[in-house]
């Protein structure tokens, strides 16, 4: 197999606010963990038939506003946990567009990870919250169902991804499977819910209580998470990779490691029939960066 090719977002500098846990801050703790001999190219900004296919007119067309107006070097808020700054539009398109770049990747048979920010799984049709404004997993999802694959969303960030399930909640072309803290934000992603009308049984949301580490994982991983990939048999499967469940993470509250990381990829691969494409979530502490690099030692023997 060819070696993972890494997206990066150059214009993430540009959605930038000082002391916020969504920072730019996140690529600094990262990138010097990353191994030098990486492949990476830079993101293109997302089409507009791309971000239409899972978001409406309206909310793209208030975060183009919004961000035109806000002057140079301020932050504004659409709520208490997600700002945006003047470079906030151009941002959050170029990861978008790595997002669709990685899967395009992955369904030529090279492993891919979208390795950007701001985030996007809580990032829903007409909303964004908890630091998220488009859903980058979601448009490049909806990009290769587009084409007629049939695609697996795997998200193991310590959040549930309200945004990707809403997208997603009646269709039978996706399968989004989640692992998660709970009780935590955003307060969904009960066990209950599993789709609605041809997307019953589609959505498969497996919490955990605060504390829990590789075990835990690994059980929910090998007993429920992989058989139901393995039974949807998809095409493609994305990895919403948040790695925010580490032990040092400033806002997770779990035990795991930088090793558990690369288990879960590994897990991953094992019932995938292409290469995975990865696109990052949260992770805010210290060794998140070793966190990717153990994925990415995974990506690049895989094959």
């Amino acid at each position: 197999m060819p070696p993972c090719t890494i997206i990066q977002n150059p214009l993430s500098v540009r959605h930038d606010a000082a002391g916020h846990p969504e920072s730019e801050l996140r690529m600094e703790h990262i990138l010097p963990a990353l191994p030098s001999s990486l492949e990476t190219v830079p993101a293109p900004f997302a089409r507009a038939e791309d971000l239409l296919r899972v978001h409406e007119e309206e909310y793209l067309s208030r975060l183009e506003d919004l961000s035109a107006r806000c002057p140079h070097e301020a932050v504004w808020h659409l709520d208490p946990d997600t700002y945006l700054t003047s470079g906030t539009w151009d941002a959050a398109r170029a990861a978008a567009g790595a997002a669709v770049t990685a899967v395009a990747e992955a369904l030529q048979g090279r492993p891919a990870f979208a390795l950007v920010r701001p985030p996007g799984h809580h990032a829903g049709p007409m909303y964004g919250m908890g630091f998220c404004l488009i859903n980058n997993a979601a448009v490049a999802a909806a990009y290769a169902v587009e084409q007629g694959f049939r695609v697996a969303i795997i998200d193991w960030d310590v959040h549930h991804g309200n945004g990707t399930q809403h997208i997603f909640y009646d269709s039978d072309r996706v399968l989004y499977c989640s692992i998660h803290r709970s009780p935590f934000f955003p307060g969904t992603g009960r066990p209950d819910e599993t789709g609605t009308g041809a997307g019953e049984g589609f959505t498969v949301n497996v919490p955990l209580p605060r504390g829990s580490g590789a075990t835990q994982y690994l059980h929910v991983m090998d007993e429920i998470i992989l058989p139901e990939t393995a039974t949807f048999d998809p095409d493609l499967v994305i990895i919403s990779a948040g790695q925010d469940a580490l032990s040092d993470d400033v806002l997770g509250g779990m035990r795991l490691t930088p090793e558990n990381f690369g288990t879960f990829t590994e897990r991953v691969c094992s019932v995938a029939r292409n290469p995975p494409a990865l696109v990052l979530e949260g992770g805010y502490g210290r060794s998140h960066g070793l966190a990717i690099r153990e994925i990415l030692s995974v990506l690049d023997a895989w094959g």
